[in-house]
């Protein structure tokens, strides 16, 4: 997961970026655990239920929920420096959540693998968000009309989702489902995905998201939870 791309797709900036004065405006893909920091176990790789939250207290009333996801390892931004990432920060995150609520957690694969590198990601997302690309996904989620929850969870690239993740939302009807993005960034926040989602999801709900700093993710357990908590995704054992 890339945790700062946020700011890297102007042209101008891209120039100075590649060469390493963009990484601290970069902010969707590097951010995150830093050379031999804790990385949490990977959620799974294929649509299942995530076990450890079955018995999550009084989670989601009997709402099925679907945690799709695009997360990035490899060289990432890191306090404005590069770090190596064995697990990318949005895979971290995803396994936060799925260890506190029942839900189905998909990893969206892109056909074609970003690169390991941080200035060639950067590049190749450049040249996707300036053509608007639908990048193609790998072994695609079949349906999804069984969920009536949906949570996005991708890093934040040049101030946007990766386009890939526009591919995602543009495959599927959301009418009648809440969706709430979820990000990890280096500054812009949820950066435009509650516009974009909206857009590419009409007749869906666009429910509060989280986002989480991507050096941050490994101890972001209590705003996690307090978001799954404020959500209803989540109740205490007094509700």
């Amino acid at each position: 997961m890339i945790t700062s791309l946020e700011t890297i797709g102007r042209r101008s900036v891209l120039r100075s970026a590649v060469r390493g004065l963009g990484a601290a405006m970069l902010t969707a893909v590097t951010s995150g655990c830093g050379p031999g920091e804790w990385n949490a176990p990977m959620p799974p790789q294929e649509t299942t239920t995530s076990s450890s939250a079955q018995d999550a207290p009084g989670h989601g009333e009997g709402r099925r929920v679907l945690l799709a996801y695009f997360s990035r390892a490899g060289e990432n931004y890191y306090y404005g420096r590069r770090t190596n990432l064995d697990v990318g920060n949005t895979e971290v995150l995803v396994a936060m959540i799925g260890n506190l609520i029942s839900c189905d957690v998909h990893r969206i694969e892109a056909a074609d693998p970003y690169p390991d590198g941080y200035d060639e990601t950067v590049a190749r997302n450049v040249r996707e968000q300036d053509i608007n690309a639908r990048p193609a996904i790998a072994a695609p989620l079949p349906a999804i009309e069984k969920y009536d929850t949906v949570l996005l969870a991708s890093g934040i690239w040049n101030v946007r989702a990766p386009m890939i993740m526009a591919t995602f939302a543009e495959s599927y009807d959301f009418t009648g489902k809440t969706i709430h993005p979820v990000t990890t960034h280096a500054m812009s926040g949820l950066g435009t995905t509650e516009r974009d989602y909206a857009r590419s999801c009409p007749g869906a709900t666009i429910g509060e998201g989280l986002a989480v700093r991507g050096e941050e993710t490994r101890g972001a357990g209590p705003p996690v939870e307090a978001w799954l908590r404020r959500t209803g995704l989540l109740r205490s054992q007094a509700q």
